[in-house]
C-alpha cells in the first residue's frame, strides 16, 4: 500500500492507549474520526491488506495524507470525544447525523428563579436540558402547555436575593394577567419558585399525577376561601395538563421510563426513530437522518445512541433496542455514568414491549420511505434549477458550483465580508468563509467587495484550486464592477460573475447596464436570492460575533493584569458576557489559568455590565 512519509512516520510512533484518532486529506481538512482501545493496532490496520476491508475503507485510505491521535485514560473518555469531535467536525467519510446540530432542547437554566426555555445551544453552566427535540411543533406545545400550568417568568434577568432586594427589575404585564408571580419583586420566596420548577421537571419525566393532586388541592383550598378567580385558574391550570395526557398514546402496562430506538435503511441512507415512553404513555416521537451508512448497523446504532444522549440530563432506566450495538459496556458505563443511576439495554422478542419496537420499526420504515421520494424529486428538480439559472444568464454550462459574498458592517465600524459555497443548489458549510476587510476604512462597500473577491481568488490562484461556475455579488452594477475589476487584474475575468441588487431583486452582468429580463418566478433566480440571503445572514452573523469580541475586549482590557493573552484565552473559554457572568472566579481561573483576583474583577466588571445593560 502506497503511503506518503508523514502518515509513515507518523505510524511508527502510534502510542498503545485508548483515544481517538483523525484522518486527514491533502488539504489538511479532517475527512475520518475513530475510536480505538489500542491506538496502534487499530490505526495500523487501516494500511494492512485491502483483502478483507469495505469499499468505503479503501476509498478513505487512499485520499489519507496525514493523521493525529489524541490519548484518554479510557475507553468511555475515547467514545465521549469521539462523538464531540464527529459533531464539531462532521467528516465525510464518518456517518452524517442531518441536521443534528440544531435540535432543540428545553433548558432549565441554573439560576435561583431559573428561567424555562427552548434553546438550540447547550451552555455548560449547570443547567439542566430536556431533549433532544426534533418535532419542534410538538416542542413548541409542550413549553404551551408548561407556561400554562406554570407561572415561570419569561424575563432573561439574571435575578438573585441582592437584585430583588434591591429593586433593579420591576414586575411586568405577566404578573397583572397571571403568567407569572413576579420573583423580580419578591412577590414569591426563592422555596416556592423552586417547588414550580420541581414539579415541571416531573412534568417532562411525564409524571404528572403529583402535579395534578398539588393543583387540585390548591383549587379546592382557594374555593374554600371563597377566592373564586384563583380557584378559576387552577381548575384552567388542571385541564391543560389533562388535555396534554390525553394527546399521548397509551402503549404500556408497567410505568417505567423507557426510550424503544429502531433503525430502518436503504444502501447509505437511513433513519432512526426513537419514542419516548413516559408513565406508560408515548411522550414524545423523534427522528435522526442518518446519511453514508455502511453496513454495519451495530456501529451506527452506536452512533445514535451516543449522539443522541450527549447533550441530555434526562436518560430513562430502560432504552429497547433491536439489536445490540458497538461497544455496548462502554455505552452502558457512559450512560449510567451521565444518569448516576442503574440502566438497562433491553432486546425484547415477545410482550408488550417487543410490540412497541415493532411499532418504532414501522415509523422508522415508514419516515425512511417518505425521505427516500422526498431525496428523489429534490434531485429531479436541482438540475431544473440550474439548468433554468445556465438559460436565464445565457451560460454555456450548469452553474453547478457557486460562490456569492456579502458585505457587513455597522455604521462603518467593524466591516467584515462572508463568501458562501454552494454545489448542485446545496450549500456546503464546509466551504464557507469569513474575511475581516483589512484596507477599507468608514462605508465603502466597493472597496470592501473588491479587497475580499480578490484575496478569495488570488489564493485559490497561489494554491492552484478550482474555480466556481459563478460568482455571485450581493449588490448592484457598483459592487458588481469592482468584483470584475478584482478579478481582472487576476487574469481572472473569463469567471461567470453576477451582481443580485436587492431593491428590485435585479440580476446585473458585466459590460451590461441593464438588468437582466428573468422572470421572477423563475427557478434560477429564486436560487440566486437564495444563495444571496444565506450570504447575507452569514455575515450578519459573523459581524455581530466580531462586534460582541470587540466589546468584550473594551470591557475587559482596562482591568490591571489583563494583557492581550489572556483577552484571548478568555474569549476562547467562554461564548459571551453572560456566561462569565454567571460562573463564579474560581470556576474562570480554573478554565482559564487567570489568577484568581483577576477573575474576580472580570467577574464584577461582566455582572456589573449586564445589570446596567437589563436595566429596565
Amino acid at each position: 500500500m502506497v503511503m506518503n512519509e508523514i502518515v509513515q512516520e507518523k505510524l511508527k510512533r502510534i502510542p498503545t492507549y485508548p483515544g481517538v484518532y483523525q484522518f486527514f486529506n491533502s488539504d489538511k481538512n479532517i475527512i475520518y474520526i475513530g475510536k480505538a482501545k489500542n491506538l496502534r493496532n487499530r490505526i495500523r490496520s487501516y494500511f494492512q491488506s485491502k483483502k478483507h476491508q469495505r469499499a468505503k475503507t479503501i476509498s478513505l485510505v487512499r485520499i489519507i495524507a496525514d493523521l493525529e491521535w489524541i490519548v484518554v485514560r479510557n475507553e468511555v473518555e475515547a467514545l465521549m470525544t469521539e462523538a464531540n469531535l464527529i459533531k464539531t467536525h462532521r467528516p465525510k467519510y464518518n456517518i452524517d447525523l442531518k441536521d443534528d446540530k440544531t435540535y432543540p432542547f428545553i433548558r432549565i437554566t441554573n439560576e435561583p428563579y431559573p428561567q424555562v426555555l427552548l434553546t438550540r445551544k447547550i451552555v455548560k453552566d449547570g443547567s439542566k436540558y430536556y431533549g433532544p427535540f426534533t418535532d419542534v411543533g410538538r416542542l413548541r406545545m409542550t413549553l404551551k402547555a408548561l407556561h400554562k400550568v406554570f407561572p415561570i417568568r419569561s424575563c432573561s434577568f439574571y435575578l438573585d436575593e441582592q437584585v430583588v432586594k434591591e429593586k433593579k427589575v420591576s414586575i411586568c404585564l405577566d404578573y397583572h394577567i397571571k403568567k407569572c408571580e413576579g420573583p423580580c419583586e419578591g412577590l414569591v420566596s426563592q422555596d416556592d419558585y423552586q417547588g414550580m420548577v420541581d414539579r415541571i421537571e416531573e412534568f417532562m419525566k411525564g409524571k404528572t399525577k403529583k402535579t395534578e393532586s398539588h393543583i387540585v388541592e390548591l383549587m379546592n383550598q382557594a374555593s374554600i376561601n371563597q377566592q373564586y378567580e384563583e380557584a378559576a385558574m387552577y381548575r384552567d391550570q388542571l385541564d391543560a395538563i389533562r388535555s396534554f395526557k390525553e394527546r399521548q398514546s397509551h402503549v404500556a402496562t408497567d410505568f417505567e421510563e423507557r426510550d424503544v430506538i429502531a433503525l430502518a435503511r436503504e444502501e447509505n441512507l437511513g433513519i432512526a426513530v426513537i419514542i419516548r415512553i413516559r408513565n406508560g404513555r408515548i411522550f414524545s416521537r423523534e427522528k435522526l437522518s442518518l446519511q453514508g451508512l455502511d453496513e454495519n448497523d451495530d456501529a451506527t446504532l452506536k452512533t445514535v445512541i451516543s449522539r443522541f444522549y450527549m447533550d441530555s440530563d434526562f436518560i430513562p432506566k430502560e432504552i429497547s433496542l433491536q439489536l445490540n450495538p458497538e461497544n455496548e459496556k462502554d455505552l452502558i458505563r457512559w450512560l449510567k455514568e451521565k444518569r448516576k443511576g442503574a440502566i438497562h439495554f433491553l432486546y425484547p422478542k415477545k410482550g408488550e414491549k417487543a410490540k412497541e419496537l415493532r411499532i418504532t420499526q414501522q415509523n422508522a420504515l415508514l419516515l425512511l420511505g417518505e425521505w427516500i421520494i422526498k431525496r428523489k424529486k429534490m434531485k429531479e428538480q436541482i438540475p431544473k434549477m440550474l439548468s433554468q439559472l445556465q438559460e436565464d444568464l445565457n451560460m454555456d454550462v450548469p452553474p453547478k458550483r457557486i460562490e456569492a459574498f456579502d458585505i457587513s458592517h455597522l455604521g462603518g465600524t467593524n466591516t467584515v465580508a462572508s463568501m458562501v459555497y454552494f454545489l448542485d443548489a446545496k450549500p456546503r458549510k464546509t466551504g464557507y468563509r469569513k474575511f475581516n476587510v483589512k484596507t477599507v476604512s468608514g462605508i465603502d462597500d466597493f472597496a470592501a467587495m473588491r479587497e475580499v473577491v480578490y484575496r478569495r481568488y488570488k489564493r485559490l490562484k497561489e494554491e492552484e484550486k478550482s474555480y466556481p461556475d459563478l460568482i455571485l455579488i450581493d449588490g448592484g452594477k457598483g459592487q458588481l464592477s469592482m468584483a470584475v475589476s478584482a478579478l481582472r487584474e487576476l487574469g481572472l475575468d473569463y469567471i461567470p460573475v453576477v451582481g443580485l441588487a436587492k431593491r428590485l431583486e435585479e440580476v446585473f452582468v458585466p459590460g451590461n447596464p441593464e438588468a437582466q429580463s428573468i422572470h421572477k418566478q423563475s427557478p434560477g433566480l429564486i436560487l440566486l436570492r437564495r444563495i444571496r440571503d444565506e450570504a447575507h445572514r452569514f455575515a450578519i452573523t459573523f459581524q455581530r460575533q466580531k462586534r460582541n469580541k470587540d466589546m468584550v475586549l473594551s470591557i475587559f482590557s482596562e482591568i490591571p493584569g489583563m494583557g492581550k493573552k489572556r483577552l484571548e484565552k478568555l474569549l476562547l473559554t467562554f461564548d459571551n458576557l453572560e456566561s462569565i457572568a454567571k460562573f463564579t472566579p474560581e470556576v474562570i481561573n480554573g478554565e482559564t489559568g487567570i489568577p484568581l483576583k483577576v477573575c474576580e474583577e472580570i467577574q464584577k466588571v461582566a455582572s456589573t455590565f449586564l445589570k446596567s445593560k437589563n436595566k429596565p
